[in-house]
Formats: structure tokens, C-alpha cells, sequence
């Protein structure tokens, strides 16, 4: 094999081959498929990292065949066996674990991998707002006449456990105008589950941090557009940035609380990206997000501020140049193309890592260029979905395609069920240039910008330089 980056080029494939090899032996798949039946699955992933003692000889015999198929796939991605139990000993990323191995065991392996539940539930829990965001998809601003009771949304967080979510995410409108925020954010970490939320912070006192850390959030991801007065003209009110900044410090000096520092990406803030990294670096966050403008919501009003696809593709370099040099921000963009920016300058010989976006709760570094068929770019109703403040269920925030009602239809019937969710699935139903990109299984375009503009979920991404 050939040494350097064109061995990293060669390898990859190679590494992905081997794991699809030993995933799809019959052996193993007979193993994961008796694994996923009931909770033998979850004991035996306790057992393998020594979080929960192996009560007896059947137990101890599934956590032997589980680890030794762990360890062979992280030696496949240079991860000693140390490190390997270190990271599945967090029961969040032992529940994100199980899900691939029961979305293997009922599908196989597949390009993109499908999953038996989303890892990632973003939730848009309220769509009461403090702020008037002339981009807010959620159209947010009053408190809706149909939103969720407290004991209602207890049963979403119960029905996303048994479903074996990984991940929730709290979004809005702003989460933390609902006097019951607290209350369902540890009930959802006592659910094992992975806690975040992504706020403007204008709320998050000394005081509120700390409650959000005894709440068992761990991560917080913070909105700001630009410096002060780009970010006070889109947020729509005066002094947002000043608040904003002071709230997302208060999580920072808050220990054991991840921050991550958001900006939706448009025409009128391109030019600011540079500095807001810097700010990111300079306050101290661990990651900076870069969100693809999606005209949906109040987005529509000022459709032209989206990126052309040269503007685009400016950025994506922009990031992954900063990102490659970057050691200790974390720098990703929620348009799939990243991943295809990513791979390209790691061909090319430019580059070593790529990113996941869609993986943002958890933190798998730059061990993913070799996951990237499975992993597979736009994750809308595959890896993630989100729910509404009614309890209904979407592809994603940016998609208002009402697919279900948790409440009414129930959470895993919906995620199984769906012909909505079964088409996003399948790139091979994808129309146009995505439909014959050579990047359409690690990347797929974003399915949610090609329904705001087309109304059609499977056409081309029109913000794609690849589709010219």
C-alpha cells in the first residue's frame, strides 16, 4: 500500500470494503440480529465496557461476540482497544451503537447505512420566542394555542426511548421560555438519552447555566449571525449580540457543559465567517457550525440572501481550510456537500479529516473519513428527524412535511412506516444531478432545500456547484 495521502485514498475503500465483509457475514449477521432481540443487545453492550457486571454465562457469551466484532471495526479505523471502551462506556453512545446494530440486523448494510431509529430527534419545543429572526424557519414569536401539555411531553420522551433515540435536541422558537424545560430535560437524561439544546442565549444567566448542567444538558449551541450590529439587524432586536455572547460565556465557564457557536450562512454575513471563527476560538467554545440557508419559514421573505453555488462552495472551502488546521474548535456545516468538499481535498492529497455533521452530539473527531458511505451526507429522515411543538413529526426543522403525530400515530410506527421517510432513504429514487453524482451516497444533496425550491424532496440540490 502506498504510503501518505495517496495511501489515505486507497485505503479508505479498502477499510470500508473490509467492514462491509465482516458486517455482512451471515455468521455476524445471524450474531446481531439474536443481539437485537429484546434488551440483550443494551446488557451485553454494559457488560463489554465494564459498566454493568456480567450476571451470567449468557450475558458474558453475547459481550464476548459483541466486543470481539467491535474491536476488529476500530482496529479497521486505527482505534485502540482502550480508547474503544472509554467511548462506548457513555450509555448515550451505547444506545447510538445499538441502533446501527439493529438497523444492520433488519436491513443489512446498506449505502447510506439505515438505521432502526434516528440517532438524532431534534425537538422545536415551543414556538414562543424572544427574538424576530428575519431566517427563523419555525416562523417562531407567540406561544402556540396547540402545544404540548407537560405530562404530554413526558410520553414523547418515553415513546423516543423505547424507539432507541440517542440524541434530543432542543430547538424552537427558544426552548427556554417554557417553564417546563428543565423538567423534560432531565427526564430525558434519565432516559440515558443525549441532552442538547440549541438557544439564542439571550435567557442563559450564571444561574440558568448551572441549571442547564444540573439538567443533565450537555451540550448548548448558541446563535450568533456576525458581529454586533449584523447580528442585532437579522435577530431583529437591539443589544441581542451582547446578550447572546454573555450567555453562551455563562455555559463556557460552566464545566461539563460542550458550547458550540451557530451562524446561518448568507450573502449578507459571508464575508464574516473569518472573524466569527476567530471570535469562537477567542471565547473559547468547542465547536462552530456553519448552517446552510434553507428559504422556508420567515426565510422566504428574504430568499435572495441565499448563497449562489459559487458563494457556497467558497464557504465550504473556507471552513474545511480552517478546519484541517484547527486543534481545538471543532468547525462543521450542516450542508451535505461538506462531506464531498471534505473527501475531495482529502484525494487531493490537501486534507486528512471529514467532518459528520449530522453526528454533531457526538464527538467522533476525525476518525470518519473512512464512514462516509455510511454515514451518507443529508441525514433528513434517516439519521435525524424533528418534532414539532404539537407533537407532530418532520423529515427535518427545514422540511414542514407533517409525516405524523407522535402522540396520535406513535413515534416508531411513524419512523417505520412512513413512505415519506422510506423515499428519503433510498438515494437511488433521487432525481437530476444528485441522482447521478458520484457523491450521492455520502452526501445526497439537501433534501430540504430541494423542496423548498422545487417542492420536491428527491430533486436536485439547487445549491450544489455539481449540479451545473
Amino acid at each position: 500500500m502506498k504510503e501518505g495521502k495517496e495511501g489515505e485514498k486507497e485505503r479508505i475503500p479498502e477499510v470500508v470494503g473490509s467492514l462491509r465483509r465482516m458486517l455482512d457475514n451471515p455468521i455476524t449477521k445471524h450474531i446481531l440480529q439474536h443481539l437485537s432481540k429484546g434488551d440483550a443487545l443494551e446488557k451485553a453492550l454494559a457488560v463489554f465496557t465494564g459498566t454493568q457486571p456480567g450476571t451470567c454465562i449468557r450475558c458474558q457469551f453475547h459481550s464476548f461476540l459483541l466486543g470481539t466484532a467491535l474491536k476488529y471495526g476500530a482496529r479497521k479505523l486505527d482505534v485502540d482497544d482502550e480508547e474503544l471502551l472509554n467511548y462506548f462506556k457513555d450509555p448515550s453512545v451505547q444506545r447510538g451503537l445499538a441502533n446501527v446494530i439493529r438497523g444492520i440486523a433488519e436491513y443489512g448494510v446498506t449505502k447510506p447505512q439505515r438505521l432502526h431509529a434516528p440517532f438524532l430527534v431534534v425537538w422545536n419545543y415551543t414556538k414562543a420566542c424572544n427574538l424576530r429572526c428575519k431566517h427563523c424557519y419555525a416562523a417562531a414569536g407567540k406561544l402556540a394555542e396547540d402545544e404540548l401539555t407537560t405530562a404530554e411531553r413526558k410520553e414523547v420522551v418515553d415513546q423516543l426511548y423505547d424507539a432507541g433515540v440517542a440524541a434530543l435536541s432542543f430547538s424552537g422558537g427558544e426552548p427556554l421560555m417554557r417553564k417546563d424545560f428543565f423538567d423534560i430535560a432531565s427526564y430525558a437524561a434519565s432516559r440515558h438519552m443525549y441532552v442538547a439544546i440549541a438557544t439564542n442565549g439571550m435567557l442563559i444567566t450564571k444561574d440558568i447555566a448551572h441549571k442547564l448542567k444540573d439538567s443533565g444538558v450537555k451540550y448548548v449551541e448558541v446563535s450568533l449571525d456576525g458581529p454586533r450590529e449584523v447580528h442585532d439587524t437579522l435577530r431583529g432586536v437591539d443589544g441581542a449580540f451582547e446578550r447572546t455572547l454573555e450567555g453562551l460565556r455563562n455555559c463556557i465557564a460552566e464545566e461539563g457543559i460542550m458550547t458550540g457557536m451557530a451562524m446561518t450562512v448568507m450573502k449578507s454575513n459571508m464575508a464574516y465567517v473569518p472573524e466569527m471563527l476567530d471570535l469562537a476560538r477567542d471565547t473559547g467554545v468547542d465547536r462552530f457550525i456553519a448552517f446552510n440557508f434553507i428559504p422556508v419559514g420567515m426565510g422566504k421573505e428574504i430568499s435572495d440572501m441565499d448563497l449562489s453555488m459559487a458563494e457556497r462552495e467558497e464557504v465550504l472551502h473556507q471552513l474545511y481550510e480552517q478546519m484541517i488546521h484547527s486543534e481545538d474548535l471543532e468547525i462543521l456545516c450542516t450542508a451535505p456537500e461538506y462531506a464531498r468538499v471534505a473527501l475531495e481535498e482529502v484525494y487531493a492529497g490537501e486534507g486528512d479529516k471529514v467532518p459528520a455533521s449530522h453526528f454533531a452530539a457526538f464527538d467522533l473527531k476525525d476518525k470518519t473519513a473512512v464512514l462516509t458511505d455510511f454515514i451518507g451526507g443529508c441525514g433528513a429522515g434517516r439519521l435525524y428527524c424533528s418534532i414539532e411543538h404539537n407533537g407532530d413529526i418532520q423529515p427535518c426543522v427545514f422540511m414542514p412535511i407533517r409525516v405524523g403525530n407522535v402522540l396520535k400515530d406513535g413515534f416508531t410506527q411513524v419512523w417505520h412506516n412512513s413512505e415519506v421517510l422510506k423515499q428519503l432513504r433510498d438515494r437511488e429514487l433521487l432525481k437530476g444531478a444528485c441522482g447521478t453524482c458520484e457523491y450521492k451516497y455520502i452526501c445526497g444533496g439537501c433534501r430540504s432545500r430541494a423542496y423548498a425550491y422545487y417542492g420536491d424532496y428527491l430533486a436536485s440540490d439547487p445549491g450544489c456547484i455539481k449540479t451545473n
